[in-house]
């Protein structure tokens, strides 16, 4: 699919990480860019495409008003093409720890926001999506973010491991029921990457980690991401799978 100034693209966790890299690449396309963050976020400028539409809009992942809220006001600019999921955290916690049985209450948050938030908005602009007109094919692209814990789940990783499983599975299942609407859905799985969620490690930890990556020996940078979701765009064909972005890892257990 070939993205216009006409066109809307909607990145949810779009003020910072993944999903900031992911909105000013799109941007570049074209299309009007809609970065859905937290109110905390509020202060981000959004990238510009050529219209004067992008905006930010404040909405929790895990709210079905809110988030039909964000769509509206997306699809009030313009069809909306393409959704970007990277709204997420990855909150540790081993299942017995030093502090006892990991809270039931900590394991559902994770799932709540990674997995349960992602297919709230998967949902509700497919929905949206359904009253496009096809351009290349297709009335829509949705863009979910997995991770490779969702294969190679680490020691303390119960929570995120579960959510990001789930994105994986869905995949599959999200485009078959949907091929039909000719809206399609992919999903990336990063593996480490240069994004706040990894900025207060230590020095010697981020060595660490870029050591056991095969090549190239670093941490994935955003705009790699951001990369993979413009190719998922443009290539039709490209439908109902998770790709690994990696270089070759594969995580051992801590």
């Amino acid at each position: 699919m070939q993205l216009t100034s006409a066109d809307v693209v909607l990145v949810t966790g779009g003020a910072s990480g993944l999903g900031a890299a992911s909105a000013s690449a799109l941007a570049t396309s074209g299309a009007q860019v809609v970065i859905v963050d937290l109110p905390s976020a509020a202060g981000v400028d959004p990238p510009r495409g050529p219209g004067d539409g992008s905006r930010f809009l404040a909405a929790d992942v895990r709210d079905e008003e809110q988030v039909q809220s964000a769509i509206d006001a997306a699809s009030s600019l313009g069809p909306l093409r393409v959704v970007v999921n990277c709204a997420g955290i990855g909150t540790p916690g081993r299942i017995i720890g030093k502090r006892g049985v990991l809270p039931l209450a900590d394991f559902q948050r994770v799932i709540d926001i990674n997995l349960v938030g992602t297919f709230n908005v998967l949902r509700l602009a497919a929905a949206a999506m359904t009253g496009n007109d096809p351009s290349d094919g297709d009335r829509g692209v949705v863009v979910m973010t997995a991770s490779v814990a969702a294969f190679d789940g680490q020691i303390g990783q119960a929570a995120y491991a579960a959510s990001k499983g789930g994105i994986a599975a869905l995949t599959l299942s999200a485009a078959r029921d949907l091929a039909d609407k000719a809206i399609r859905v992919m999903t990336i799985a990063p593996g480490v990457m240069e994004t706040p969620m990894l900025a207060g490690l230590p020095e010697q930890a981020r060595l660490s980690l870029e050591a056991i990556v095969p090549h190239p020996a670093r941490l994935g940078r955003p705009a790699e991401y951001a990369l993979l979701v413009q190719q998922i765009v443009a290539n039709p064909l490209l439908n109902g799978e998770t790709i690994r972005l990696d270089g070759a890892l594969r995580m051992p257990p801590r």
